[in-house]
């Protein structure tokens, strides 16, 4: 166990893994807010510039579990502190890289250590809070994530905008800088296991329900980005929203994200298994409400809120059931989630554009939430029913 006998403060220990999650989630969304910057500066189309989000997406799936594997061994402070330091690294290299062929291979690289970083920083966070709070615990460590979406994209953007696509990147590796020293002064020694190493990691990869338990989180978790990556047109030619109102609709969503964190970790902690199902009926409903409200502009607010509030909620239930299953591969488990929400992202927004592109019509990439909020539901009961049989061979 860890070796915690200096006094810490979990308020800022918790401040101090967020931040480093602020500004991953920060970093993640902005080079779809300054795509269209990123492009003329390099006089190449919109969708060539897309390549840089696909780039770092690649880096998340590819990194997460090579990182998580190789780190089995590393003290978990000193590993989150060199993959957050990596991070602001490669995030220096794309503020400065001039060519498309450097950008590109930056976004990869910065894209990494992001799964690790969230994973370690949840298993920090629960081992420091124990127990009873870990949920809450790794609830308000994602918080970081979320508040993201509402201030450090926004901000980020607007410096891109104003001060050059470059000193947008530049933000973020300012961020990374300072969470190293929040994490130096704040988080206390945790070592690792005495079973953590390198062959037990490589073991979860024959851990059937680490799969099934990934697995809810790339599907259940598509349907607010088959939403979220389209709800600009879809607000302004199905609601008829003004354009200029839809950050502020998209401000009050990010709210429901962020309060998501607290109502989600609360229920987890009461009893994680009825909070994951709990979550997927209600993201269900959500995103079937929103067939009948999408109409009107202060109902689809609402609409949009309800879908933040449920569906942002499955991230700490879900990590929380891995550490449960993942047995020795801790690391890799909780390193996979973040490679498995980011699988969600790409296929969500793949799923909506399809159903647009065969004129399904506007709220169509909601039916795609109800369907993939559905599929989660489904893949859940089906590892709750292959852990019970487990359970009862081994009696």
């Amino acid at each position: 166990m860890g070796d915690h006998t200096k006094p810490y403060s979990m308020f800022l220990v918790l401040l101090a893994l967020a931040l480093g999650g602020f500004c991953i989630g920060t970093t993640e969304f902005l080079a779809m807010g300054l795509i269209q910057e990123i492009a003329n500066s390099l006089s190449i189309s919109v969708p060539v510039a897309g390549h840089f989000i696909s780039a770092y997406a690649l880096g998340v799936l590819f990194g997460a579990p090579v990182f998580a594997i190789l780190g089995a061994r590393v003290p978990r402070k000193a590993f989150l502190l060199g993959l957050i330091l990596f991070y602001g690294v490669a995030n220096s290299i794309t503020a400065f890289a001039q060519s498309y062929e450097a950008i590109l291979f930056s976004r990869f690289v910065a894209g990494l250590p992001h799964g690790a970083y969230f994973g370690i920083a949840s298993l920090v966070a629960a081992e420091l809070a124990g127990p009873k709070r870990r949920a809450t615990a790794v609830a308000r460590m994602m918080l970081g994530l979320t508040v993201a979406n509402v201030l450090g994209v926004p901000l980020a953007t607007w410096i891109g905008q104003n001060f050059g696509w470059h000193a947008g990147f530049g933000f973020s590796a300012t961020i990374a800088l300072l969470t190293v020293i929040a994490i130096i002064l704040c988080v206390p020694h945790v070592p690792t296991h005495n079973e953590a190493s390198i062959r037990q990691e490589l073991k979860g990869f024959k851990n059937v329900d680490m799969w099934l338990t990934l697995a809810v989180a790339a599907i259940g978790f598509g349907g607010i980005f088959a939403v979220y990556s389209y709800v600009s047109p879809i607000l302004t030619h199905y609601t008829h929203l003004k354009t200029e109102m839809i950050p502020i609709v998209l401000a009050i969503w990010g709210v429901g994200m962020v309060c998501s964190n607290f109502i989600a970790g609360y229920f987890a902690d009461k009893n994680n298994t009825k909070a994951i199902i709990g979550i997927l009926v209600c993201s269900t409903l959500a995103f079937v409400l929103a067939f009948f409200m999408m109409s009107n502009v202060y109902t689809a607010v609402i609409a949009l809120f309800f879908i933040g509030i449920t569906v942002m909620g499955l991230a700490a239930p879900l990590q929380t059931r891995l550490m449960d299953v993942a047995g020795n591969a801790q690391s890799l488990a909780a390193s996979l989630n973040h490679s498995a929400f980011n699988f969600a992202n790409a296929s969500g927004a793949f799923l909506g554009g399809l159903v647009l592109e065969h004129n399904l019509g506007w709220l169509s990439p909601f039916g795609v939430g109800i369907c993939l909020s559905l599929g989660g539901l489904l893949i859940f009961f089906i590892a709750l029913k292959v852990q019970k049989r487990k359970n009862e061979q081994l009696t």
